[in-house]
């Protein structure tokens, strides 16, 4: 988790490809082709749910194909990584251009989990929705989940919002539904890890729960997320594999125990909001809404 995200995970990814392959001395291609292999698996085994990591190593396999020597290979990788890299950065910029028109002046909006820079290398994609409204002149209000149970809401998006001089209030996760039915939340917007073809989403855990309760509410909630988010190989959520972290994370905050010694907790670090949940899908290629399995074709 020194590395979250969605973008950030795909960029560092790609990254992690390229330095592999410098550091890979052999100069004979099959064997060079063989490591590089190992490389690429090894990255690809870290994260099981962000989509962005796969589709870069994707890319980072495909122009390591086309190279026919190890030296001609290493160049091509570093410059492919950092091509990921620009691109993502553009195109969280052009997510909080289209997403800052659906933010009305004098809302209040809530999001969850991190979304801003530190996990996108640009913009943002929720947070940048969110930051690109303030910055038009719109006088809005966040409401900012803490994110258990590694609470990235209060320790970086709080953080990021500060920079930003955007005006926030913190809440527990469990305190959303009562601000949500009190009328004062006007919109929910998050990011995403992946995206089905049918526009099945994965985020953070927490999320499906906020877009039951904004359908409950009768308020729209949005997903702010790069079409290098969507796996349109995968038809709905429940083919997307969720990944399980320690319980640790769960018993404890910050290394101090806050359970009994020895108690079983459960930790799925994402969960799956159904599309019909979903108002919109804001992309960097516009904003799509239902029904999205021919919305998502559409952008592709």
């Amino acid at each position: 988790m020194k590395i979250r995200g969605a973008p950030v995970i795909g960029i560092t990814g790609a990254y992690a490809v390229a330095l592999g392959a410098l550091k890979t001395d052999s100069s004979d291609i099959k064997k060079f082709r063989n490591a590089l292999r190992g490389i690429i698996e090894a990255v690809a085994a870290t994260r099981p749910t962000a989509r962005n990591l796969f589709f870069a190593l994707e890319r980072m396999r495909q122009v390591a194909a086309t190279a026919g020597t190890a030296g001609k290979t290493r160049d091509v990788l570093v410059a492919e990584a950092q091509k990921i890299h620009a691109e993502e950065a553009a195109a969280t910029e052009k997510i909080s251009l289209s997403g800052a028109g659906l933010i009305e002046d004098g809302w209040t909006v809530l999001t969850h989990c991190n979304t801003g820079p530190l996990a996108t290398s640009g913009w943002g994609t929720a947070l940048g929705v969110i930051i690109m409204a303030r910055q038009q002149g719109k006088k809005i209000d966040v409401f900012v989940d803490e994110t258990r149970p590694l609470l990235q809401g209060a320790r970086l998006t709080a953080w990021e919002l500060q920079k930003a001089g955007v005006s926030f209030t913190l809440v527990t996760d469990s305190m959303a539904g009562h601000f949500i039915s009190s009328g004062r939340i006007k919109c929910i917007i998050t990011g995403a890890d992946r995206i089905a073809a049918n526009g099945d989403t994965a985020n953070k855990i927490g999320t499906y729960t906020l877009a039951v309760l904004a359908r409950e509410n009768r308020i729209p909630f949005y997903i702010a997320a790069p079409t290098t988010t969507i796996d349109r190989n995968i038809k709905t959520g429940r083919q997307i594999p969720i990944e399980e972290r320690g319980p640790e994370e769960v018993t404890h905050v910050r290394g101090l125990s806050i359970a009994p010694e020895g108690v079983r907790a459960a930790n799925p670090a994402f969960d799956v909001t159904p599309h019909g949940r979903i108002t919109a899908i804001i992309t960097e290629k516009g904003i799509i809404r239902p029904p999205y399995t021919a919305s998502i074709k559409s952008l592709f």
